[in-house]
């Protein structure tokens, strides 16, 4: 009977409950602030704006380094000697991590990777997509996951909103930033992956109720999406009333699971307070 154990890195945003529901295993990235290197997930998200208030600087982030993986995968083999690894990972267009892991799995046997070409919810919609097809069926052979995995892939979309364009230019991960550069401060522009590249697609003007619910508008229109599961990305900042109008939203579409994520620290220090994103699956 194939055991097989499921990993990715914290970028996915992945919320605590779903964890260990399906008893994903997560490794964590790294943020660098004031000299000091936490692991993303232990460091609270607020603290990272009130550094930014403070010093008017964003803290950097990194990739989970080789040797970080070699230890994240050997334990989970401790702990599972039987088993079979299946790491969906972070977009390798944005960060070295998902190389990292692909260096770090040579020195092991049944262990399988796949570049999820995304983040946050997009990233999470494709692990916990896994994660049910697993639990639907438990004897189901690796290859045939992974071919399910791989399927899955191109068919998560995400789109969001930075709460924050002081956040967004100083990350320097979005593409044709310079399209950015003189953008107003009501200009909102929407961040999309196309390739596993975070690219800026469309700009919104308005206060951020109006801006979220185009970008709902114009994300339903583009993409095909599965109604039976729907993930929404919110920031700490984002106005609660936007939480409440998203959600009537949601079910106005037909939207049968809505499940709010809350960007973690990776995402929030190069997206800044006040975010919302959309994310979910093409049929």
């Amino acid at each position: 009977m194939p055991n097989i154990i499921l990993s990715t890195e914290s970028g996915a945003d992945l919320p605590k409950d779903l964890v260990e529901k399906y008893n994903l295993q997560v490794v964590p990235m790294h943020i660098i602030m004031d000299g000091k290197d936490y692991l993303d997930g232990t460091l609270p998200v607020q603290d990272i704006y009130d550094y930014y208030d403070r010093t008017k600087k964003i803290p950097s982030t990194t990739a989970t380094n080789i040797h970080e993986y070699q230890e994240f995968f050997t334990s989970i083999k401790e702990k599972h000697p039987d088993s079979t690894i299946v790491h969906i990972g972070y977009t390798s267009q944005a960060s070295s991590s998902f190389q990292n892991a692909v260096i770090a799995a040579e020195e092991f046997e049944d262990l399988h990777l796949i570049d999820a070409l995304n983040v946050t919810g997009g990233l999470a919609a494709v692990v916990l997509y896994t994660a049910d097809c697993l639990e639907k069926e438990p004897d189901i052979e690796p290859s045939h996951l992974i071919e399910k995995i791989k399927a899955v892939v191109p068919k998560s979309k995400l789109a969001f909103i930075p709460g924050s364009l002081e956040f967004l230019k100083a990350g320097g991960r979005v593409s044709n930033m310079a399209s950015l550069i003189g953008a107003l401060l009501k200009i909102k522009p929407c961040i999309e992956l196309k390739d596993g590249k975070l690219v800026s697609t469309k700009k919104y003007r308005g206060k951020m109720s109006g801006a979220t619910e185009k970008l709902f508008s114009d994300y339903l229109k583009e993409f095909d999406i599965d109604r039976e599961q729907l993930y929404l990305i919110y920031s700490i900042g984002l106005d609660e009333e936007i939480k409440q109008r998203m959600d009537e939203v949601a079910k106005e579409n037909g939207f049968r699971n809505v499940r709010w994520i809350q960007a973690g620290g990776m995402i929030s220090t190069h997206s800044g307070p006040g975010g919302f994103g959309v994310a979910g699956l093409e049929h």
